[in-house]
């Protein structure tokens, strides 16, 4: 086992991170061209209040197949069983995307529950429709992608996010084009945007399948066996308390737009929306990537001290970079010039941005003691983590609804960072003593002395 260095991490973290920004700039991208669109308030909204929340809940069970391949994949037989729970996981969430989109399930769950604007209840349906390749196909490419940074290939992932990103950009100049060459043909913003998405996370999921081959054939077959073997209950074990960490945190968000569509501008908060997150997740994208790179690093000897002070000035650097977006004229130009908002949009979505200025960096921490736990496979705190970030973000929620006295979006972007806050400080509590054992490791190792186990 090779000692762990900066270099290491930065050659493991750079890939995923660039994976994780590729992917940040889809929804901006997205954003840009359905504000050139017709009527881009009502489409923008019916996206980022409705069809977006709607297919992050249904993939929510699937989402941390990327974590579980990269922790578990480590033998043919382990790849080979995870393997079949992604087939099936991922059918059947299609199936219920399908019904939603297309039963009249819909009407209760996006009037009745979400209460959303009833301009824009019929475009969401259409976008939801259009979406479903969106989670089998995502489930598919996650778990390969952790197979691929489990033997060291990281870079393939930030390939096939470019690849993802080139098939959605490409989707949408055509239906642009031919929207606007031929005038007898109006493409709602709706269609053009979720026909964008859909084609990238096609794209991208053929590249995985395809990249991940020669590894399959080569490093995991010649990979020795794992003992002790991994079972169905060994897996669900570890995978479970991932689930409803995704599941939990999921089903806050169309809580966001439903808390949204009962405050002050309403309509203007949930245009804005996906613009302002779309940017803000850009910046917090370096810290997403964070997860997978501690999870496979942190058995390296001399890992603890490097992982923490790496993570600690992403932080900062993410932090700053996203205030200093929102203070200067760069978030003008960014909302109103290329996102194509009008100056009223683009003022609320400034203000949007300030409330996110912690957002970045509590995303690099959150990732950093995430990823120690998921390491150590104490998966459950990770999802009392996601309790607790769900508890403060609902509770931030009802007490601005309840006021009626702030803008809406200004309300919804500062729950979540408020949320995560509360999510990082269990988090490290919760680290600490995987830390403390990981550390006296490392200093046994320096003296010289025989590699410990860490303690439970």
């Amino acid at each position: 086992m090779n000692t762990l260095s900066y270099r290491k991490i930065f050659a493991t973290w750079w890939p995923l991170a660039a994976s994780w920004l590729f992917m940040g700039t889809e929804l901006p991208m997205i954003s840009a061209v359905m504000a050139r669109l017709a009527d881009p308030k009502i489409h923008l909204a019916a996206y980022g209040g409705v069809v977006f929340p709607l297919a992050l809940i249904i993939e929510a069970p699937i989402i941390m197949l990327l974590a579980a391949s990269t922790a578990l994949s480590k033998d043919t037989a382990s790849f080979q069983k995870i393997y079949r729970f992604m087939m099936w996981a991922g059918g059947a969430l299609t199936a219920l995307h399908f019904l939603i989109a297309f039963t009249p399930l819909y009407y209760p769950v996006v009037v009745r529950l979400m209460g959303v604007p009833d301009e824009i209840v019929e475009p969401a349906r259409v976008g939801l429709m259009i979406m479903i390749p969106w989670t089998w196909t995502i489930a598919y490419r996650r778990y390969h992608q952790g197979v691929l940074i489990r033997f060291g290939y990281s870079r393939a992932v930030g390939v096939g996010t470019a690849i993802r990103l080139a098939a959605n950009g490409a989707m949408l100049a055509f239906l642009v084009l031919l929207d606007r060459g031929n005038p007898a043909l109006t493409l709602p913003g709706i269609v053009v945007g979720t026909s964008g998405i859909s084609a990238g996370v096609i794209a991208e999921a053929i590249y995985a399948g395809l990249r991940v081959q020669p590894v399959l054939k080569g490093e995991l077959r010649q990979a020795p066996t794992v003992h002790p073997v991994l079972t169905w209950r060994t897996f669900f074990a570890f995978y479970i308390p991932l689930v409803m960490t995704a599941v939990i945190n999921m089903l806050a968000q169309p809580a966001t737009p439903a808390a949204i569509s009962r405050m002050p501008f309403a309509l203007e908060s949930l245009a804005a929306l996906p613009v302002v997150s779309g940017l803000a997740f850009m910046f917090r994208s370096m810290g997403f990537a964070y997860n997978e790179v501690v999870v496979a690093l942190l058995d390296h000897p001399g890992s603890t001290a490097l992982l923490r002070r790496f993570a600690n000035l992403l932080a900062v650097i993410t932090t700053l970079g996203l205030i200093l977006m929102a203070v200067t004229p760069l978030s003008s130009f960014w909302f109103v010039q290329i996102s194509g908002l009008d100056p009223e949009l683009g003022a609320l979505a400034r203000g949007g941005l300030l409330a996110a200025a912690l957002w970045p960096g509590l995303s690099v921490l959150q990732n950093w003691y995430q990823g120690v736990l998921v390491n150590q496979r104490k998966t459950y705190h990770v999802t009392i983590s996601v309790v607790i970030l769900v508890a403060t973000t609902l509770s931030a929620l009802v007490i601005g609804t309840a006021m009626k006295q702030f803008v809406g979006l200004y309300v919804g972007i500062s729950a979540f960072v408020i949320g995560q806050a509360a999510q990082v400080a269990w988090l490290w509590w919760a680290s600490r003593p995987v830390l403390a054992a990981t550390a006296a490791r490392d200093a046994r190792i320096e003296e010289g002395l025989a590699l410990p186990a860490i303690a439970d």
